[in-house]
């Protein structure tokens, strides 16, 4: 079976495609290398032993999205992946946000309506919840108004996917909610890789690790936390990877209870950023530098996920710790600057 995973050379979606291609899924990418390397794709190609099929196309073109699909008639499902991703970024720079994460979701559900099988995976975020009253956030807490404009991309993206499920009862789509994906393959073949500088703590707590930053900030030490920095719920970027080819797999088998359905994609537990320091030090035996600086526009104090509808519903759970996901990225850090 043939599946279209957009992004699929980026952090998460290449790990995805790991997995789809080991349970047997034909995989097709769709990438327009702004954020990720084509030398993902031999990592890929390495682990699996089979070279998925790739494709580098900007989904904002609408024309190139439509020929895509009149020759690849044959997909039966997509995991949309390509948007971008970084909270910061996303209040510097709401106009691209929108364009980049809309326009392109808009494109890709008016040709999946030309499918004979129309099943749709969305990487969605727990920025939807917003600020949340109750912790852990299960998925009946309200979607509050965002508080950046990549947190509103999801919300808007998600109504856009029911919306289409609702009038198209044929599309069947599953959203995921991310919490906060880190770490690499074990292989240390694929892993983060951010182009330019991060926008994500983990790779620039190994960047700073290995020596290519000078310091880590820490934005904010005067949060109502335990120890002031911000709570979140790290998983392991292969366990987040599994999670979508069961997913998949629940539409494919026609075991979804409605044709749009979401789920809560974490751990169920919260570290502090300090935390995510501490494992980072304790994996790799070094001392990080780091600061305390002022809190950032568009951070939430604390978030970390109710997992129970994940675990029984689409009976995936979790397997890897904080620190698996440190060592590897470490690793995967080291990996990369002696190349």
């Amino acid at each position: 079976m043939k599946i279209l995973v957009t992004g699929g050379l980026g952090f998460i979606g290449s790990h995805t495609v790991v997995e789809l291609q080991n349970e047997g899924f034909e995989v097709v990418i769709i990438d327009n290398l702004s954020n990720s390397s084509m030398e993902v794709l031999d990592g890929i190609t390495a682990i699996t032993n089979k070279k998925p099929h790739f494709e580098k196309l900007d989904l904002r073109m609408k024309s190139d999205v439509q020929d895509f699909f009149k020759r690849h008639d044959d997909i039966v499902g997509v995991i949309h992946f390509a948007a971008s991703k970084a909270v910061g970024e996303s209040v510097a720079e709401p106009l691209m946000y929108y364009e980049n994460n809309i326009s392109t979701l808009v494109y890709l559900l008016q040709e999946l309506r030309g499918l004979n099988k129309k099943n749709f995976i969305f990487s969605s975020s727990c920025t939807v919840y917003g600020q949340a009253d109750e912790l852990p956030i299960t998925e009946n807490a309200p979607v509050k108004p965002a508080e950046s404009p990549y947190g509103n991309t999801k919300q808007i993206g998600e109504e856009i996917i029911r919306d289409a499920c609702r009038v198209n009862g044929d599309i069947k789509a599953i959203a995921l909610r991310y919490f906060n994906p880190i770490g690499a393959h074990s292989s240390t073949e694929i892993g983060e890789l951010p182009i330019g500088v991060p926008q994500n703590l983990v790779p620039f707590i190994t960047q700073t690790g290995i020596g290519m930053r000078e310091q880590l900030s820490v934005f904010g030490g005067d949060y109502q936390t335990f120890d002031g920095t911000c709570v979140r719920d790290y998983i392991h970027v292969v366990d987040l990877a599994k999670a979508h080819v069961v997913a998949l797999q629940r539409l494919l088998d026609g075991k979804n209870d409605s044709n749009y359905e979401f789920f809560n994609l974490g751990t169920g537990t919260g570290s502090t950023v300090l935390e995510a320091v501490q494992s980072f030090e304790r994996v790799s035996g070094k001392s990080l530098n780091y600061k305390i600086v002022d809190r950032r526009e568009g951070d939430i104090t604390a978030a970390y996920a109710d997992t129970s509808k994940a675990n029984s519903v689409l009976g995936w759970q979790t397997t890897l710790t904080l620190d698996d996901a440190m060592d590897s990225a470490w690793k995967w850090e080291q990996k990369i600057r002696t190349k």
